[in-house]
């Protein structure tokens, strides 16, 4: 894969949204925010950064806590590149199909699975959280937002876990983003296809005019967890 060089960069790189709460992100026409789901994953989610990097673009990446404590030096890498990391819970369960206690404990087994991972590097997960196939009910997501996650919806679902070619995930991904105009865009990190199709969909994002929006959560931690994103290797806590 060539190395881009700045100068090809663009407009692409867009602003950073700093969220408190869960909700509407205000994102306007022709903003893209890109999230990954279910990693990290060793031989995937290390060359999608690199192609996030050639692109000068930040993602939000959603982290199973099984996932991480498997290759938590891959979630730090994650943080040191400069993205975002939320989670996921531990083990991508349905939790529309558990209590509402079953499912906070899923929850936040998942996020501090993910801090344990992080925690050498003296970083904490984001608040931002995603149900597993977007599956919830209302109690579970009052809960979990009671709890101080920011749950994070999804506008453009790639489904890129069909098995399809990456150009046909590439080209309906395209459709339903164009077709709305701006949006969270939702992809797996575990997915061979994905990384493949990733330079091609960053780089027709650019041809098109999209700017990609990178997130930050604000306003204190999960579970009175002190938050801090990966600025804080360069010293810069997030509050």
């Amino acid at each position: 894969m060539p190395t881009l060089q700045s100068t090809q960069f663009g407009k692409l790189p867009g602003r950073t949204v700093t969220v408190s709460e869960s909700g509407p992100l205000g994102l306007e026409q022709g903003e893209v925010i890109l999230t990954f789901d279910d990693g990290p994953r060793a031989g995937t989610t290390d060359s999608i950064l690199d192609t996030l990097d050639q692109f000068g673009v930040k993602a939000t990446f959603l982290m199973l806590g099984s996932s991480a404590e498997r290759y938590p030096s891959l979630a730090r890498e994650v943080a040191a590149r400069g993205h975002t990391i939320g989670t996921h819970t531990y083990d991508h369960v349905d939790l529309s199909s558990l209590s509402n206690q079953e499912a906070i404990a899923e929850i936040y087994a998942g996020q501090q699975a993910v801090a344990a991972a992080l925690a050498p590097d003296n970083l904490a997960p984001s608040r931002f959280f995603r149900f597993p196939y977007l599956a919830q009910n209302g109690l579970i997501r009052t809960s979990a937002v009671e709890s101080r996650f920011i749950v994070l919806d999804v506008d453009i679902d790639s489904k890129d876990y069909y098995a399809e070619t990456p150009q046909q995930v590439l080209e309906r991904t395209l459709d339903r983003l164009d077709e709305r105009g701006a949006g969270v865009v939702l992809f797996h990190d575990i997915h061979l296809r994905t990384a493949a199709l990733l330079p091609d969909f960053l780089k027709a994002l650019q041809e098109r005019g999209y700017q990609v929006v990178a997130l930050r959560s604000s306003g204190g931690g999960v579970f009175d967890t002190p938050v801090i994103t990966a600025d804080a290797s360069r010293g810069i806590p997030e509050n």
